[in-house]
């Protein structure tokens, strides 16, 4: 924090607007934390979204997909099934 940053923060307090500075950072965080929460539910949001307009597969299909990827990194790190 920066010399007038810290001031600024200490004149609230001292002014009785908030009860401490822990009660000042609580407050000028909070909005911070909501735009980081929003950004990434949209984003999410969209991931999902882009995942159901995608092409669909099959259970089947799935599972030998992932029988594959499974049988490919056992060779890659030589695993005995």
């Amino acid at each position: 924090m920066t010399e007038q940053q810290n001031s600024f923060a200490r004149s609230l307090v001292e002014g009785g607007r908030y009860s401490s500075m822990s009660s000042v950072f609580q407050h000028g965080l909070e909005p911070l934390r909501q735009k980081t929460e929003t950004v990434e539910t949209a984003a999410l949001r969209e991931l999902v979204q882009r995942r159901l307009n995608g092409p669909m597969i099959s259970a089947t299909e799935m599972e030998i997909r992932v029988a594959g990827m499974i049988e490919r990194k056992r060779r890659v790190v030589r695993v005995d099934s």
